[in-house]
C-alpha cells in the first residue's frame, strides 16, 4: 500500500497546502554591507540545504511504501543526489524531449497511474541563534509538485514548477538537529500546462535554502515609481506588508557610488507606504543600466534591492522607455545547461549575458516560464530588457485533438482550470515585481487564448499598471476570445515581413506589434534577419521582436563506444519525441556561436554606415542607440586592394553624434584607385566592459572601389593544343598539362599539370544540397521532383578546333531523376586553351512547373591531400545570399576541415557567397584555380558528400570521403528560417527557369604564379 498522503496530484482544487503567499524575492541580512554583497551566504538568516540528499527513485508514486518521512526511517542505503540538480540529468529515469505533444495521456487534470515520484531525505541544522525566530523554508523550483514533511510531520504541499515554493517550518522544527523529507512527482495536473518546448526534466532543480525571520517581519515589498514628465523628478513609493505587529521600518536610497540620496522611515503594522523623493534621477535602460541600491532596515533584518528608475509606456502605438522610441533586439532563451539540464550554475548565466551583449542583443524573452531569480539580478546589473513570461504553456491539448480550431482554446475557456492559470501570474509578477530589467509581462505561451487568460490579464495590469501586458495567443489568427483590451501590445509568432509591413503601415493598428518569436535559428541560419529589421527599423509602432532562439538543447552524453555527442529527441528512446527540433539555437549547447549569431550581431548593430560621397570620401554615420551618444566607440577604417594589400589607413576617434541620429565623417581616401578596392570600416568600442575588451568590434561596414578586380582571364595562346579522340575519349595535351574529356558521359574527366592528377572522378552537374533544417518543409516537394538522384542524360557532343590554340566541346543534356520528367535541360560549352586552362559556359532551362532549386553548379572530386582552399569572397565564415551580412570581403587563406561548420543535425554547411575566384590546392599550392566571368559564383568544399550529410543523423556518426569535394555553383538557394518561420523569400530562391553560368578552371601551381 501506498504511504498516507492525499492525492492532492490530480486535484484541480488544490495547488497548495500551508504555502505562504508569494512576495518579492529577497533574502534578509543583519547588516548593510552584507547585504549589498547580494552574497546570500553571508546573512545570519540564510543557510543552504543545497548538496547531497538521501534519494530514491520510484517508477511509481504507488510503489512509495515505507514512511520514509518519519524520523526513525534509515535511508543509509539510498542513493546520493545532489540538490540542486535534474533526476534524468543523473541517470534516474526516462530523457524526453517532445515539443508540443503530452507525454502522457490527454485526460486533464488526470495522470497515469505509473507516476515517477522520488524520494529526497537529509538532515539539516537549526542554530541556536535562530530562537525566537521563525524558520522558512525556500524551494525555488521543484518539478512538477511536492509532498514536504519535517521530522515525520507532514508540512505542506506545493505545484508549479518554476517559481517559488515557501513554508513556514516554525512549527515543526527545532534547534540543533532536524530532519527533511521530500517527495517530488513527475506529473500533477499541472503537467498539462507546463508543456513547454524542452527536454522534461524533474526533481528539485533550482536553489533549497532556509530563512530565520523576525516575529515582526516584513512579509512583501513592492517598490513602485513615478517620474515627472521631464525625468528630473522621482519618486520611488516602498508599499511594505508587515506581518506580527507594529514594526519601525527606516529607508536609505544609495546612489552608485554608495553616497545615500533619499531616506524615510516609519511605523508599519499590516500595509503602508514610504515615499522617497529624488531630483534628477539617472536613469536606468539596457544601454546604460544605471543601479541604485535600497536598503531597508526592519527590526534585525536589513533587506537589499537594486533600483533602477525608468518609465516604461505606449504613446500613439509607439513603445517607449524613458521617453524614448526603443526596438526591442532579443532573443528567447530557455534555461538550458547541456550536463545539467534545467539547473543552471550562476557562471552560466553571466556567460550568456556576456555573449548577448557581445552580439547586440539587448532583450531576452524568459521563454517560457520564470528563469531562476539571480537571472533578472543580473540583467538588472548587465542591462537587459527582459518579458518575463508565466510558466503556462499547454498546446498539447491540440495535437490530442487532432488540430481542431476549437482545441487549441480548451483549457483556457475552462473555468474548472481559471485558478491555476491565475495562480501563474499571480507568483510570477510577485517574484520579480522589483526588477529594473522587466518592461513586459507575459502571459505563457501557445496556450490558446478565453476567459482564463483575461483574467490573468486582468489581475496582472491591476497589480502592476507601470508595465504592458503581452499574450500571443491572443493574434487573431488562433480565433480565439475577441477580447484583447487586457492586452498592451499585439504579438505575433513567425509572421512574415510582409504581414510585418501591413501591420506597421496601417494607421488602424492603435497597438504595437511585437514579434515574441520569428527567424527561426534552427541549424543553418537564420537568413531572413536583415528584411525583418529593415521593417522594424521602418515604422514606429513595430517593437522588433526574439529570435527563436538562443541555444540548442542538445543534452551532453556517449554512445556505447564512448564517443561524445549532443542528444536530442529520440536517441533516449523516448516516445513521443520531436527529435532535433530542440536543436535550434544561435549558440551550441557548450555556447559556441553559431554563424546565425554573427549574422544577427550585424543585423542589429548600434551604429550604421552609409556612403554619402565615394569620390570625396563621406560617409553617413548613424547612431541606433537610444540613449547614448558615440562617444564611447572609435571608427577605424582601411582600403585593402584584391590581394589582401592595405593602400591606405585612419582612424577616426570622436564621434560626438547623439542617440538616433547622423552626422557625416570625411576620410582621407587618397585618389580614387583604378584597380579594384575594398574600403573597411570598423566600429570598436573604446573602453573595456564587464562583457568585452576594450577595442571590441561592435559591427563592420565595407564599400567598393572603383576599377576593374584583375583577373587571370583566359587569352589566346601562340602555342598549338593538341586534341586526340580514342574510344569516345578526348584527350588534350599541351605543354604541360594533360585533360581528359569523356565525351560519351559529356564531362571532362581528367585534368593535369605537370603529371599532378588535379580529379579523382568525371566532374558533373549539381543540384542537390544536404537539406538543411530550414528546408524541412521543402524537402519533401524535392525529393519527389528527383532533385535528390538527378542523373546526366547526354543527348549529343561535339568538338572542334576552330584555333591552333582553342579546343571547343559542346554537350547538350538533361538532368532526371528516375520515373520523372526531365529537371533542366542544358548546352554545355567547354573551351580549352593551349595553357592548359578551362572555360565552361552552360546555359540552362528549368521545367516550368517546378519549384525552386536547391543549387546549380559544377561538383567536382579532388584529392584528399587538396585541402588548402584560398579565395577572394565572403568570410572568413560560412556566407548564403540571404545570410552574408556578418561576412566581409576580403582574401583568405583556409582549411577544407576548417570550411566545415559541424552542426549537430548534419545538412548544408560552409558555402562561401559572392566568390571572384578560389584556388583549392595542396599544401605546395597544386591544384585548381576557379576564377568567376559573367558574375561571381558560390563554392563550397568539403571533407563529406552530400549524400553523406543528406542521410546521417548526428554529427559524430559522419564519415569522411577521403577526397575533397567542390561544389562550384552559379547559385545557391537561401537558407531562410522555414524550419518553423516562414518561407524562402522570393528574392532568395534559384527559381530562374533560364540562367547561363560560366566559370574559368586553371590547374596551377600557386606557388609559382
Amino acid at each position: 500500500m501506498m504511504i498516507d498522503i492525499p492525492k492532492l496530484w490530480e486535484n484541480l482544487e488544490v495547488m497548495h497546502l500551508n504555502r505562504e503567499a508569494a512576495r518579492a524575492a529577497y533574502v534578509p541580512y543583519a547588516d548593510a554591507e552584507a547585504a549589498n554583497s547580494g552574497k546570500r551566504g553571508r546573512s545570519p538568516f540564510y543557510r543552504t540545504l543545497n548538496g547531497n540528499w538521501a534519494f530514491r527513485y520510484f517508477s511509481s508514486v504507488y510503489d512509495v511504501k515505507e514512511p520514509f518521512y518519519e524520523t526513525e526511517a534509515d535511508v543509509e542505503s539510498w542513493d546520493r543526489l545532489l540538490v540542486p540538480s535534474c533526476w534524468q540529468a543523473n541517470g534516474y529515469d526516462q530523457m524526453q524531449y517532445t515539443n508540443i505533444n503530452y507525454p502522457i495521456p490527454c485526460d486533464p487534470p488526470f495522470v497515469p497511474e505509473e507516476n515517477p515520484a522520488g524520494a529526497y531525505v537529509r538532515e539539516f541544522h537549526v542554530p541556536e541563534s535562530w530562537n525566537g525566530k521563525a524558520t522558512h523554508i525556500v524551494f525555488e523550483g521543484v518539478n512538477s509538485c511536492f509532498y514536504l514533511w519535517a521530522n515525520g510531520q507532514f508540512v505542506g504541499y506545493s505545484q508549479g514548477s518554476r517559481v517559488p515554493s515557501e513554508f513556514d517550518l516554525s512549527p515543526f522544527v527545532k534547534p540543533g538537529a532536524n530532519k527533511l523529507a521530500v517527495l517530488v512527482l513527475k506529473w500533477c495536473d499541472g503537467t498539462y500546462i507546463e508543456d513547454q518546448d524542452c527536454w522534461r526534466y524533474t526533481g528539485i532543480f533550482r536553489d533549497v535554502y532556509l530563512l530565520a525571520r523576525d516575529e515582526k517581519r516584513i512579509r512583501d515589498i513592492e517598490l513602485k515609481q513615478e517620474l515627472n514628465k521631464d525625468f528630473t523628478n522621482a519618486i520611488l513609493q516602498a508599499a511594505i506588508e508587515t506581518t506580527g505587529g507594529a514594526l519601525q521600518i527606516k529607508l536609505e536610497l544609495k546612489n552608485a557610488e554608495g553616497q545615500v540620496v533619499a531616506a524615510g522611515e516609519g511605523s508599519i503594522e499590516g500595509s503602508d507606504t514610504i515615499r522617497l523623493e529624488i531630483a534628477n534621477p539617472l536613469l536606468w535602460n539596457a544601454e546604460k543600466p544605471y543601479l541604485y541600491r535600497l536598503e531597508v532596515h526592519a527590526g534585525q533584518e536589513v533587506l537589499s534591492f537594486q533600483i533602477g528608475f525608468r518609465r516604461i509606456e505606449i504613446e500613439d502605438g509607439v513603445f517607449r522607455i524613458n521617453g524614448a522610441a526603443v526596438k526591442l533586439k532579443g532573443v528567447n532563451r530557455h534555461d538550458s545547461h547541456p550536463v545539467l539540464g534545467q539547473t543552471i550554475p550562476i557562471n552560466h548565466m553571466i556567460k550568456d549575458l556576456n555573449l548577448m551583449k557581445r552580439h547586440n542583443i539587448n532583450t531576452i524573452r524568459t521563454s517560457h516560464y520564470p528563469n531562476d531569480p539571480r537571472f533578472l539580478d543580473l540583467c538588472d546589473e548587465y542591462g537587459f530588457y527582459v518579458i518575463d513570461e508565466a510558466d503556462l504553456e499547454c498546446h498539447g491539448i491540440s495535437s490530442a485533438e487532432h488540430w481542431k480550431p476549437e482545441a487549441f482554446h480548451r483549457l483556457s475557456t475552462n473555468e474548472a482550470w481559471r485558478e491555476a492559470f491565475v495562480d501563474r501570474a499571480v507568483r510570477m509578477v510577485e517574484r520579480d515585481k522589483n526588477h529594473a530589467c522587466i518592461v513586459m509581462w507575459s502571459m505563457g505561451n501557445e496556450s490558446g487564448y478565453g476567459e482564463n487568460h483575461i483574467a490573468m490579464q486582468e489581475w496582472t495590469r491591476r497589480r502592476d499598471p507601470s508595465r504592458p501586458v503581452h499574450y500571443e495567443g491572443a493574434a487573431h489568427v488562433y480565433k480565439g476570445d475577441p477580447n484583447t483590451e487586457s492586452l498592451d501590445v499585439n504579438s505575433r509568432m513567425y509572421a512574415s515581413v510582409e504581414e510585418v509591413q501591413q501591420y506597421g503601415a496601417d494607421p488602424a493598428n492603435k497597438k504595437p506589434l511585437f514579434l515574441c518569436e520569428y527567424s527561426h535559428a534552427m541549424g543553418n541560419g537564420p537568413g531572413d534577419l536583415k528584411e525583418y529589421w529593415d521593417a522594424f527599423y521602418a515604422y514606429p509602432n513595430l517593437m522588433g521582436g526574439c529570435v527563436w532562439e538562443w541555444n540548442d538543447h542538445g543534452a551532453f552524453t556517449h554512445t556505447a563506444e564512448g564517443t561524445p555527442f549532443y542528444a536530442y529527441g529520440g536517441d533516449f528512446g523516448d516516445k513521443p519525441n520531436d527529435g532535433n527540433f530542440c536543436i535550434d539555437g544561435l549558440v551550441t549547447p557548450d555556447r559556441k556561436p553559431h554563424v546565425g549569431l554573427l549574422e544577427l550581431k550585424q543585423v542589429i548593430a548600434p551604429v550604421a554606415i552609409e556612403e554619402e560621397d565615394q569620390q570625396q570620401g563621406l560617409y553617413k554615420i548613424t547612431n541606433l542607440y537610444d540613449f547614448i551618444d558615440l562617444s564611447g566607440v572609435a571608427l577605424y577604417w582601411k582600403i585593402e586592394d584584391y590581394t589582401g594589400r592595405i593602400v591606405r589607413q585612419g582612424q577616426i576617434a570622436e564621434l560626438a553624434i547623439q542617440p538616433q541620429q547622423s552626422g557625416i565623417i570625411q576620410i582621407n581616401a587618397g585618389a580614387i584607385y583604378d584597380e579594384a578596392a575594398i574600403l573597411t570600416f570598423s566600429v570598436r568600442q573604446k573602453e573595456e566592459t564587464v562583457w568585452a575588451e576594450a577595442g571590441y568590434e561592435l559591427s563592420f561596414y565595407q564599400f567598393e572601389y572603383g576599377g576593374v578586380q584583375p583577373n587571370a582571364a583566359l587569352r589566346p595562346q601562340l602555342s598549338a593544343i593538341r586534341a586526340q579522340e580514342i574510344e569516345d575519349v578526348l584527350i588534350l595535351e599541351g605543354e604541360n598539362f594533360r585533360h581528359i574529356f569523356d565525351l560519351r558521359k559529356g564531362t571532362l574527366k581528367g585534368m593535369s599539370k605537370q603529371g599532378i592528377e588535379m580529379l579523382t572522378a568525371p566532374a558533373s552537374f549539381a543540384i542537390w544540397r544536404a537539406p538543411t533544417d530550414n528546408d524541412r518543409n521543402v524537402k519533401a516537394q524535392w525529393i519527389s521532383e528527383g532533385y535528390d538522384r538527378a542523373g546526366m542524360k547526354v543527348y549529343s557532343t561535339a568538338w572542334s578546333q576552330p584555333e591552333v590554340s582553342i579546343v571547343e566541346v559542346k554537350v547538350n543534356f538533361s538532368l532526371s531523376g528516375y520515373q520523372l520528367y526531365p529537371i533542366l535541360k542544358g548546352e554545355a560549352v567547354w573551351r580549352f586553351d593551349a595553357s592548359g586552362a578551362a572555360e565552361l559556359s552552360v546555359s540552362v532551362n528549368v521545367r516550368e512547373e517546378l519549384m525552386f532549386l536547391p543549387r546549380f553548379g559544377l561538383r567536382l572530386e579532388m584529392a584528399e591531400t587538396t585541402d588548402e582552399i584560398e579565395y577572394a569572397g565572403y568570410g572568413p565564415h560560412e556566407s548564403y545570399v540571404d545570410k552574408r551580412r556578418s561576412a566581409r570581403k576580403g582574401v583568405y587563406l583556409t582549411t577544407v576541415e576548417d570550411m566545415f561548420e559541424n552542426y549537430i543535425f548534419p545538412q548544408e554547411n560552409g558555402s562561401r557567397y559572392g566568390t571572384d575566384w578560389m584556388v583549392s590546392s595542396n599544401r605546395l599550392g597544386m591544384g585548381l584555380r576557379f576564377e568567376k566571368m559573367s558574375r561571381a559564383f558560390s563554392f563550397n568544399a568539403s571533407q563529406y558528400t552530400p549524400e553523406e550529410l543528406t542521410e546521417k543523423s548526428h554529427s559524430h556518426l559522419l564519415r569522411k570521403s577521403g577526397k575533397t569535394i567542390v561544389h562550384v555553383d552559379y547559385k545557391m538557394s537561401g537558407v531562410g528560417s522555414n524550419s518553423c518561420g516562414p518561407e524562402l523569400l522570393q528574392q532568395y530562391r534559384l527559381d530562374e527557369k533560364s540562367f547561363t553560368f560560366d566559370i574559368h578552371i586553371i590547374p596551377v601551381f600557386k606557388e609559382d604564379e
